[in-house]
Parts: structure tokens; sequence; C-alpha cells
């Protein structure tokens, strides 16, 4: 008898979590993505400090999501993860990141990674 896989969190991407070596680090694995794009958003760049993360992803700028104007849309891709993915992901995100929950153009509703000084309550 087989366990059930609990349902997968989809957590949108539209930067360093699309890269199969932050993936193989942070997973232990390469994880499909599925292209989608997220409307009223824009993308901004932030500066890492963390080295951790740097060795991790290769690069001290990374993307980072600012609420933008309703005809703004960013390029993507969700990933779906399980519970202990999506735990490594919120440690791997800095703390000018918090984790959202957003409806992508396709309808899929999924976790992202926006400003923290957006406002979004953190999850």
């Amino acid at each position: 008898m087989t366990a059930s896989t609990p349902a997968p969190h989809r957590v949108f991407s539209y930067g360093t979590l699309r890269q199969p070596d932050v993936q193989k680090a942070l997973y232990g694995r390469d994880v499909p993505t599925i292209s989608d794009t997220l409307p009223g958003y824009q993308l901004d760049w932030l500066v890492i400090t963390d080295p951790d993360v740097i060795a991790t992803s290769g690069s001290d700028r990374h993307p980072i999501l600012r609420r933008g104007e309703p005809g703004d849309l960013v390029e993507g891709a969700f990933l779906e993860l399980d519970d202990a993915e999506l735990a490594a992901t919120d440690a791997y995100e800095v703390a000018d990141y918090v984790r959202s929950v957003v409806t992508l153009a396709s309808g899929v509703e999924a976790f992202v990674y926006v400003a923290g000084d957006e406002g979004d309550a953190p999850l």
C-alpha cells in the first residue's frame, strides 16, 4: 500500500528558484516549472548580503516584486513543492521578502515572495 502524496504547494518564481543549481541545493532535485505570469506587479532588484544565499544563487543581485499597475505583468513559472521544500524556500529567501498568496494569470493560486515593505502580512 502506498501512502498518498500531500497536495503540493505552488510557488511562483520570477528569479533564482527556477535555476537548476539553486533547485539542487535547496531541494536535492530538479523541479519542473510551469510557465505563467503574475499581473499587477513589477520587477525591481535587491542587493543580497547573506553569504549563503549568494553562494547558492551565484549572485548578490536578486529580483524582487513590488506592486505595480493593473496592466503590469511579470513573467515566470510556478513550482510544485512539498512541505519540506516550501520550508527550505522560506529559509532561502532573505528577510527582505515575505511570502504572499496571489492568483496568477492562468487562474492558479500560488505563493510568491514579494518585497517585505509592500505591506503584505507574512504567511
